[in-house]
């Protein structure tokens, strides 16, 4: 059973979500609600939670300064927000979860569900909120990092690492710079939309490229890439592809 707590500083938001945990997650054992960033900080050390729900938008102390005054992050967080695309940026980024206000029901338990199947280490966890701390201080594409959970567990990449990507089913295989490879449990379509505006081209239903590695476009419909690899490009896909790559030159 799992003991939760939920943090935000609008009474309504919070009783929502309540009723929406009371009525739909039984895993849910013990639920506190506190409303004020500054005393869930003391609070979360008195009741230790396994998982916290965390509000990004709060005065004086917003969830992401929150978890960066803590000396050790102990528990799992599914943050919750309208909307702030940076934010949500860097928590995916980060291979974190995070649920849109107002919340459905289905994303809910999905979110639950996923951390109940994450067997993650203290450690690994303390490096996905310290990637997550360092995205959000980002002033360009080059200083975000992507964490990717691989067969050989979490690792995080700087996005210049990347070469490019091939989907295969519901699994993604990255072509990293110095020849190294690395299989991901997310579908390519997820990787699309984190990266497509850091500088990745669609080229193929299966291939999702770095610009910065293009060397060339042929008229066959290939990319020649700076490691000498080719990848297909679409007929559908060919005028766009052909258009970034002219626009990048």
């Amino acid at each position: 059973m799992i003991r939760a707590m939920l943090i935000d500083d609008e009474e309504r938001a919070s009783s929502i979500l309540r009723t929406l945990i009371e009525k739909n997650i039984p895993e849910i054992s013990e639920l506190e609600i506190v409303n004020n960033a500054t005393d869930a900080f003391f609070r979360i050390r008195e009741f230790s939670p396994d998982l916290v729900f965390l509000d990004i938008q709060m005065p004086f102390l917003n969830g992401f300064d929150l978890l960066s005054k803590m000396e050790q992050i102990s528990f799992d967080v599914i943050f919750t927000t309208a909307y702030n695309q940076y934010a949500i940026q860097a928590i995916r980024f980060s291979a974190l979860d995070y649920l849109l206000k107002p919340i459905d029901v289905t994303d809910l338990r999905n979110a639950v569900q996923r951390h109940l199947n994450r067997k993650q280490t203290k450690s690994q966890t303390a490096m996905q909120y310290q990637n997550l701390f360092q995205n959000l201080s980002a002033n360009s594409n080059e200083q975000f990092s992507l964490a990717v959970n691989g067969s050989q567990g979490m690792q995080f990449f700087q996005v210049n690492e990347i070469i490019r990507l091939e989907g295969d089913r519901n699994y993604t295989n990255f072509f990293l710079t110095k020849s190294r490879k690395l299989l991901s449990s997310k579908t390519l379509k997820e990787y699309e939309e984190m990266l497509s505006d850091k500088g990745f081209i669609r080229a193929h239903k299966s291939h999702l490229v770095n610009r910065s590695y293009i060397r060339s476009l042929t008229p066959e419909c290939k990319l020649i890439l700076t490691d000498e690899s080719e990848v297909e490009v679409s007929r559908r896909r060919f005028p766009d592809v052909k258009l970034a790559v002219e626009g990048a030159g």
